[in-house]
Formats: structure tokens, sequence, C-alpha cells
């Protein structure tokens, strides 16, 4: 479904990434993982098309990303999360997930102000998908609440619920399990093989959580100065020397 071909890009003459280079098949859960600063984050602006590369390729089912602005990259059917959670927080939780069905909405802004039944029959089944897909994550309670008011667990299963409000066939998440705990991770474990599951999802997981990226990925690559170093299925990833060396670093480095 995904190709990424030699992509390359600099910032201040720094190279992020160098020639990388993968591809992610319909309905695979796959994993980029690597130190911080890596350029594992990067890989998403590109794909996104918040960044363009100095170099390389990316298409989703043959189509080149690259050529397109972020919004239609979106329309194709590609939605992601952030490293920081990205909550609308003086917004609610239903009026967030609401934000990511725009996309799908037909009415423009004359028409909305005009009231006509049309428009009001759109919106309405609008807030009926996203009143279920909070329930779907467990948020249906707090449909009224705040974003900013509630625990980081519920914003992160909330941004993913109005990445989802979008439809997307690539969903991308960018560290989800961040500042979770052992509780709340095994919940998102849970939640991203349902997504993998029943709706037939492909996604891409940035993350450092290992038991998180060892118990859903069905492959992983492994980045090191902007440089793929590895790939394969978890347990040969974390039998690989070179993977070894790059979390831990050398004997000669202790």
């Amino acid at each position: 479904m995904l190709r990424v071909e030699d992509l390359s890009i600099s910032f201040g003459g720094l190279a992020a990434l160098s020639e990388l280079g993968f591809e992610v098949r319909d309905r695979e859960i796959f994993a980029l993982i690597g130190p911080n600063g890596a350029g594992k984050s990067t890989v998403f602006n590109l794909i996104t098309g918040l960044y363009r590369p100095r170099a390389g390729r990316v298409t989703l089912d043959g189509e080149d990303l690259l050529a397109l602005a972020p919004h239609e990259v979106a329309r194709r059917g590609v939605a992601r999360t952030f490293q920081n959670t990205e909550v609308f927080r003086q917004l609610t939780a239903l009026d967030n997930v609401l934000i990511g069905r725009h996309a799908h909405l037909r009415a423009g802004v004359i028409r909305g102000a005009l009231g006509l039944p049309a428009v009001r029959r759109e919106e309405a089944r609008a807030r009926e998908s996203a009143r279920a897909l909070l329930a779907r994550f467990g948020l249906d309670g707090v449909a009224a609440t705040e974003a900013g008011s509630l625990p980081l667990g519920a914003q992160k299963r909330l941004e993913i619920a109005r990445a989802l409000a979008s439809e997307p066939r690539l969903l991308l998440l960018d560290e989800p399990a961040g500042g979770l705990n052992p509780t709340e991770t095994q919940t998102l474990m849970a939640v991203i093989r349902r997504l993998r599951d029943e709706s037939g999802l492909t996604i891409v997981v940035v993350e450092h959580d290992m038991e998180l990226v060892m118990g859903i990925s069905d492959r992983v690559a492994v980045l090191d100065h902007g440089r793929k170093i590895a790939e394969g299925k978890p347990r040969e990833i974390v039998a690989d020397a070179a993977v070894v060396e790059a979390y831990l670093g050398s004997e000669e480095d202790a």
C-alpha cells in the first residue's frame, strides 16, 4: 500500500534522512523505531506533505503523495496523530472528533449559514458518527467535556478517534504510548489491534515503547541517524547486532 523510496531530507545542512526506503503492506502494522533524532517523525511529516524531501518518492497505492498538499493527502485516506498530543484543548471531545469529519462534509459556509434541511441532516449524521467513535474508544461519557481537562490516556484515544473520523485507509501513529502508564499502554495495544483486525486499517507506528512495538507489529524497521539499519519481524529485530549497538552502544563506547 505505502512505498517509500530513496527518501532524503536535510535541515541546515544536516542530513535528517538519507536514502530511506521501506514498504508497508495492506492491513499490516508496521513500526518505525530508533533512538531520539533518528528521523522517525520526519518520515511522517514527509508522508503527510508537511515537509518536502530533497530526493525520493512516497506513493500510496501507486499515487505520488509528494505532489499533494497536506489536505489532499488527507483526502486520499491518510490520517495521523502527533508525538505531542494535539487535541483542541478548549473544545469538547465531541467537537474534536467532528473536526476530523470536515473533509467529508459537502455543505459550504453559505449553505451552512442558511440552515438548509440537507445541511442539518448532514450535520446530524456527522454528530451520530462522532458519538459512535467516542463510544468505540470508551469516551462516550466525556463527549461534552473540554478535551484539555481529560487525562493523557483519554487525550491519546481522542486523537486517534479524531484521525479515524476522516475515514482513512492508512493511519500513522506518532508515539501513541508516550506518557502512558502500563495499564493504559495495554489498552492502547488492544485498540490498535482492533483497528487493523476489525476495520481493515493499515497502520504505521513510531514508538519508543518496545513492549508495544513487539506486541503489535508485523514488521519493524530501525532507523539510526536517518538511515535504515535493519528491517524484519520483531523477533529478528531484537536479535540484530546493529540494532543492539544503536540503542545500547558498543563495548568500546562503554
